[in-house]
């Protein structure tokens, strides 16, 4: 009897687990830290907001579907949800991630010691014009000028976030040039859309007339301030 059930029992003891298999397992279920999977959540909403930019200005803002934008982007639709609640708030990232540093940044730089209030509007046109009107985030203002007054509230923001901000920092070089009496025309601190209308008019000629008439917004842009400011003297 003890002899069988010496038998019995060393058939049935299980086998002690492996101890290197039993490690890879656990190291194999732990848990992604959080760094991995924030990196990864912002790749992700990088290539949607990069996709959308592709398909806004393939198609138009109204013309844009999620579904085309999920494809570009190589993630489910579901996951644009994740991070954007519909098309506007994703159009509202575009303008605030390509647009809204570049205004900050021209207003936030402090002049050059001696520099003039020309000097200063000259320096705002040459960047406006280098990395807004040559560039792709020309064709989100053109959109915006296309598309905003059928969707107000993407207007609504566009201004916010950028039009005023120019406005108010154009108005305040204007008025500081009035003091210094560069300016003569008082009133053009009341319709600081004076001073950089050139701009936007070549953001505009650039999609529409480019290829009939090339412009040259800079040496526009100089004439423009001829007017204002007087003609520069050369020595």
């Amino acid at each position: 009897m003890t002899n069988e059930a010496t038998k019995t029992t060393r058939k049935s003891a299980p086998k002690p687990a492996n101890r290197r298999t039993g490690a890879k397992a656990s190291a194999s279920s732990k848990p992604k830290p959080a760094s991995s999977r924030a990196e990864r959540a912002a790749e992700r909403r990088g290539a949607i907001i990069a996709a959308a930019m592709d398909e806004f200005i393939a198609r138009g803002f109204a013309a844009t579907r999620l579904d085309d934008i999920a494809k570009r982007a190589g993630v489910a639709k579901g996951t644009i949800y994740l991070h954007f609640k519909d098309k506007e708030s994703m159009f509202e990232e575009l303008i605030r991630t390509a647009i809204v540093p570049l205004v900050t940044r021209l207003w936030a730089t402090p002049p050059q010691p001696g520099a003039s209030v020309r000097d200063m509007v000259e320096g705002f046109a040459k960047t406006f014009i280098e990395e807004v009107a040559a560039t792709r985030r020309g064709d989100l203002v053109r959109l915006i000028v296309a598309e905003g007054p059928r969707f107000p509230e993407v207007a609504d923001f566009y201004y916010r976030e950028v039009v005023s901000r120019g406005l108010a920092g154009m108005r305040a070089l204007i008025e500081l040039g009035i003091a210094r009496g560069e300016i003569q025309h008082k009133n053009l601190a009341r319709f600081p859309q004076i001073m950089v209308a050139p701009a936007l008019i070549a953001v505009i000629w650039q999609s529409l007339f480019s290829r009939h008439a090339p412009l040259d917004a800079l040496e526009m842009f100089q004439v423009h301030l001829d007017l204002i400011f007087g003609e520069r003297r050369t020595a």
